[in-house]
């Protein structure tokens, strides 16, 4: 979710969804090992549990990577295995790594030697068109020999050629049942799906096979649905009103442009879904998305963009 989930988008879905993991985008080990750590490391203590995802293939680098992120307070790293874009094979990691399981393997226990939190993998079913069960399990196998428990699959494969990051998304077909004889095969670890799950039907239908589902995109165009989640799959006491998560993150923002000087735009981008399904969602989502209503905009513009909402409601 390169350019999607960050602190701001995580901090508005902790809003929703009290009780899911939260990941960061995808980070390098080379920006961390070379660029301003703050601007990569630096999230909400609202956000817990927050994993740090990264990308990288060099053991010494992501046991050192892994240190920063402990040092920094996030619950766990997730290694990246799956991304196909050509900029991430260029780097020699994300999908193009399942076919280098050894490494991996060693760049997990590099990582899991050097701090105490949970070392997580996600990655695809494949490479390429293969569609062979034994890739994918023997893949798991290896790395768990390094000491990782949670693996966290994107059920379809990676095409590394021919193919756009989005259309990795949506042209190699789901295979679930690759995830779910994952969990058969290795029942001692922990085993997540990811991929094409959208509704609360299909979230409670994968957990009849596996231990937990990752969802994406779904989350992002549609936040609500984390709310409607929560209600469906945990003891919630309290169901917030869209008017609550508002009122919220108005003061998130206020803080952040007080603290950091954090342009609204920067905040507002991630929560334009906030009324989708509701009459003047186009309105709100207009008013935020409004180069000259953003510039120097106050956060107080969320309550006004609320108020088309409230007004078609009413």
């Amino acid at each position: 979710m390169l350019d999607w989930t960050d602190r701001h988008c995580r901090f508005f879905h902790r809003l929703l969804a009290p009780h899911a993991w939260l990941y960061t985008e995808m980070i390098t080990t080379g920006a961390l090992l070379h660029g301003d750590l703050a601007r990569h490391l630096r999230f909400n203590d609202e956000e817990h549990p927050v994993a740090l995802q990264l990308g990288g293939s060099e053991p010494a680098a992501l046991a050192h990577c892994a240190r920063l992120a402990e040092e920094w307070g996030y619950d766990e790293v997730n290694l990246n295995c799956g991304c196909p874009s050509e900029r991430v094979q260029n780097g020699a990691f994300g999908a193009c790594l399942m076919a280098e399981p050894e490494l991996v393997r060693d760049g997990i226990k590099a990582m899991q030697d050097a701090v105490g939190i949970p070392i997580t993998v996600k990655h695809r079913i494949g490479i390429d068109r293969g569609e062979d069960y034994a890739f994918v399990r023997d893949f798991v196998g290896t790395v768990a020999q390094g000491g990782a428990k949670t693996f966290i699959v994107h059920a379809r494969n990676a095409w590394l050629q021919g193919l756009s990051p989005k259309e990795n998304r949506e042209v190699p077909p789901l295979r679930y049942d690759f995830a779910w004889q994952l969990k058969r095969d290795f029942p001692q670890l922990e085993i997540l799906v990811n991929g094409g799950i959208s509704g609360i039907d299909a979230i409670h239908t994968q957990l009849e096979h596996i231990d937990g589902v990752m969802i994406g995109r779904e989350a992002y165009h549609n936040p609500w649905m984390l709310v409607e989640w929560e209600q469906a799959l945990f003891d919630v006491e309290w169901v917030p009103q869209r008017a609550d998560i508002v009122d919220a993150l108005i003061a998130y923002c206020e803080r952040e442009q007080a603290e950091h000087g954090t342009p609204l735009r920067a905040m507002v981008r991630h929560v334009l879904g906030l009324g989708n399904g509701l009459p003047g969602a186009r309105s709100f989502r207009r008013i935020l998305s409004d180069p000259q209503a953003l510039k120097d905009a106050k956060p107080a513009l969320i309550r006004t963009a609320w108020a088309e909402v409230n007004k078609q409601i009413a």
